[in-house]
């Protein structure tokens, strides 16, 4: 049959390079059930909760203020050696439909431990309704992808081989998840050392989550204890700081929790 060729739009040259750049990580997935019930019924008596992706951005943050292997990159230039963050720096894929094309780009989030619950998800949804070149992390990729071909194999070979850079491409964690869409898991790919994924949030408080992890920065068993951490830190700071957000005058009365 005869076809028709079409360019790569900028957007989906940004996921080509990004596929190519993860293809040498070693990531190994580790999936668990949270029980998160307290977390849920805070969050369920909000008219206007915050989103999952900050909730769980927030608490990664704070888990890995206390374990610096959750905010250590694997450099290999000029030699292969770890390079530990002073904090968290979350890459959040952030779906978006730009002149009729769906497409993924990243929001950074940085420090979210040191921020509200309330602003994190602020910068989040900013991302998914701002116009694309009212934010900064979009335009700063998108500008990369426009460039030729030599000159974008040299910014990305930067943006991995130089620890500094490489926190400010690809951070230290990425979150991605297509539960807003319905059930499903995800296992998704990323340079970084740490790709979080979750599902829909269950009646009875289950939170399916999914951690993909750089085996040569870390092991199971410490991972498996984060996620124990993890699920600790949600069902305490976070929830409290949900129901520090409840308010009586404008907020439901508690009613059973939804995931979104």
């Amino acid at each position: 049959m005869r076809g028709k060729i079409r360019i790569l739009t900028l957007r989906r040259r940004l996921i080509a390079d990004l596929m190519r750049a993860s293809r040498d990580v070693p990531l190994i997935t580790y999936q668990r059930s949270l029980n998160l019930t307290p977390l849920a019924l805070a969050r369920g008596r909000l008219t206007a909760p915050p989103g999952f992706a900050a909730i769980i951005a927030k608490a990664w943050a704070l888990v890995a203020r206390e374990q610096p292997m959750l905010r250590t990159l694997v450099v290999d230039f000029p030699f292969p050696h770890l390079y530990e963050l002073p904090r968290s720096v979350a890459m959040i894929a952030i779906a978006r439909r730009v002149e009729g094309e769906d497409c993924v780009l990243m929001q950074k989030v940085v420090g979210a431990d040191e921020l509200s619950l309330r602003c994190v998800d602020a910068l989040i949804r900013e991302a998914q309704t701002a116009p694309i070149c009212e934010v900064p992390m979009f335009r700063k990729l998108l500008r990369i992808s426009a460039l030729p071909w030599p000159l974008r194999r040299m910014v990305w070979w930067g943006g991995m081989a130089l620890a500094r850079q490489r926190a400010n491409f690809f951070g230290s964690v990425g979150l991605s998840s297509v539960s807003a869409l319905g059930a499903g898991d995800l296992y998704p790919i990323s340079p970084g050392p740490y790709m979080l994924s979750y599902g829909r949030l269950h009646d009875d408080g289950r939170f399916d989550m999914v951690i993909r992890f750089d085996h040569r920065l870390i092991d199971a068993a410490p991972i498996a204890r984060a996620m124990t951490r993890l699920e600790q830190v949600l069902n305490t700071t976070l929830t409290s700081e949900l129901q520090a957000l409840y308010d009586p005058a404008t907020d439901l009365p508690p009613v059973r929790a939804i995931g979104a």
